[in-house]
């Protein structure tokens, strides 16, 4: 079983971007709803139970991977551990909170919930990464665009490594993962077009 590592959390020195959302509630609720054991569903995920127990307790961040792995086997789509803006208009750095997993990255929905279309606003600090494993979203296309830094993107066992103003279109079920492997953070915007459910 995997122990998966954790420790993502806000970015220090930028106190105007909204932390990270907490999404043990909601695991811990879905798997409740279930009649579900915390063994079970780890089990299930390929996790220890101890680390599955903190994850419901914002005590750990999971990598991307892992915690799509954990949606999956609750039935979650990962659209319901975001908190999109209540307006259109989303003024800047208000944007909803949003926690796709990964370690080092605070991340904001700019768009309001659209079953058709999800816009993150990530920033990345050095070392942040979605984590070892590769991982795909339930999405037909996912664009990254850098605004500001060099993130190295591998989709499909393609390494990528995107400057400020490098942009990437692919899809989003093809199997990728991201780090930033520079000195300085990476400010990245990620758009998703979702399929019709």
């Amino acid at each position: 079983m995997r122990q998966d590592a954790g420790g993502g959390g806000p970015v220090e020195g930028r106190p105007e971007v909204v932390g990270r959302l907490a999404i043990g509630a909601t695991l811990r609720e879905a798997r409740q709803a279930q009649g579900r054991s915390i063994a079970s569903v780890a089990e299930s995920a390929g996790l220890t139970k101890g680390f599955l127990s903190r994850l419901e307790r914002d005590e750990v961040s999971a990598s991307v991977a892992s915690l799509l792995t954990v949606c999956d086997t609750l039935g979650l789509r990962v659209g319901q551990l975001f908190d999109p803006p209540a307006d259109p208009l989303v003024p800047a750095r208000r944007g909803g909170a949003a926690n796709l997993g990964g370690h080092g990255v605070v991340e904001q929905v700019l768009t309001t919930a659209n079953p058709h279309l999800v816009v993150i606003h990530s920033l990345i600090e050095p070392g942040g990464t979605t984590g070892d494993e590769p991982h795909a979203l339930d999405a037909l296309v996912e664009f990254a665009y850098v605004v500001s830094g060099q993130l190295h993107l591998q989709v499909d066992d393609v390494d990528y490594v995107l400057s400020t103003g490098d942009a990437l279109t692919f899809r989003a079920q093809a199997p990728h993962r991201w780090v930033n492997d520079g000195a300085e953070p990476v400010e990245v915007l990620w758009v998703l077009a979702a399929p019709d459910h």
